[in-house]
């Protein structure tokens, strides 16, 4: 919850005082930040309830978190590769490929669609290596071979969408192995355990990013990689682990969300991305890199689901709740605007 919101890394020699003032002041800001959407999420707790009496039943604030939580996750997988300055567009495609691969490969042959080449104890390794590899191929693009990271993952959003509709045929794989179903449908405690690994990946994120260095470091990358690559930090393997990381977070949302659903369907994770990115600007996240924090996305993308959760109770159509994401978005960036004295570009 206090993770460093921007680095300085043109601080001077000269200027010890001035810029310790200026970390310090921009350290408060940061963790007045964080808590900033709290009182909008009591207020849509308050209306909530006023639309429906069931908005804060126990039963359907956990469907909310379940249902939360695998876009969380991609939210917590975005806002990595945002803070550095990078854009990941692939993520909503490795969220259906890498689950997708694992069906195809262990689903029993004719009745589930797939091919039944290895048993199912397969199907969770298979997913997480996909994430990983995906995500090796476009930080191979993006970092050794220097291209456009926006282009090149929305190249490979196009290519792995395009996989998992020929490998289904355009079909739903079902009848998954147990492995693939446990982690959507098993309770802990009496919670989802999709809920469970939703706060912890989080707990964690805010642990690395706000008290390590290698959490430092991704921020002083996405204020300065001409810096911080001066001031010593090896950037090109930071970048790959958080390109890398990303991709495998999204593959274990991917796997989360077939398990709740009990199959995987062909367009799983299609149009994801634009709900990620509403969860990740409402949250504080800048797309210019190096600001933002953990728990400022995660009260962004628990904020938008209470309001989506509001708006159908209330009957609103689903179909607005698309604009909805939308208008969140241009309303953040003109928040920014009006509070920070510049545009997230």
């Amino acid at each position: 919850m206090h993770e460093t919101a921007t680095a300085n890394p043109d601080a001077t020699p000269g200027t010890d005082s001035s810029s310790a003032d200026g970390n310090q002041r921009r350290i408060a800001f940061a963790r007045l930040r964080d808590l900033a959407l709290i009182p909008a999420i009591i207020v849509i707790g308050v209306v909530g309830q006023l639309v429906s009496p069931v908005f804060l039943q126990p039963d359907n604030l956990i469907n909310i978190l379940q249902t939360m939580s695998e876009i969380a996750i991609l939210v917590l997988a975005q806002t990595m590769v945002l803070i550095v300055k990078k854009m990941d567009l692939s993520l909503e495609s490795t969220m259906g490929l890498a689950p997708g691969v694992a069906a195809w490969l262990t689903v029993s042959a004719g009745t589930g669609h797939g091919l039944g080449l290895l048993p199912g104890a397969w199907a969770v390794p298979v997913t997480l290596a996909v994430g990983l590899l995906v995500g090796a191929a476009n930080a191979l693009l993006i970092i050794r071979f220097g291209l456009n990271g926006f282009i090149v993952t929305l190249g490979m959003l196009i290519v792995l969408r395009g996989i998992l509709t020929g490998i289904s045929g355009g079909q739903t794989f079902f009848q998954l192995p147990e492995s693939m179903m446990y982690l959507g449908t098993t309770q802990w405690l009496g919670v989802p355990a999709s809920i469970w690994i939703c706060l912890a990946l989080f707990a964690i994120g805010i642990v690395v990013l706000g008290f390590t260095g290698f959490g430092r470091s991704l921020y002083a990358i996405g204020g300065n990689v001409n810096a911080a690559k001066a001031a010593g930090i090896r950037t090109d393997r930071v970048l790959w682990i958080v390109i890398v990381t990303a991709s495998v977070l999204a593959a274990l949302s991917g796997l989360l969300l077939s398990g709740r659903l009990a199959s995987v369907a062909s367009a799983q994770g299609n149009g994801y991305i634009f709900t990620v990115f509403a969860a990740a600007v409402i949250g504080g996240i800048s797309l210019n890199g190096g600001k933002g924090t953990i728990f400022g996305a995660f009260t962004g993308v628990l904020l938008l689901y209470l309001i989506q959760n509001v708006l159908t109770l209330a009957g609103v159509p689903a179909q607005w709740i698309g604009a909805l994401n939308g208008a969140i978005i241009i309303i953040a960036l003109v928040i920014s605007r009006i509070t920070g004295g510049k545009v997230q570009e």
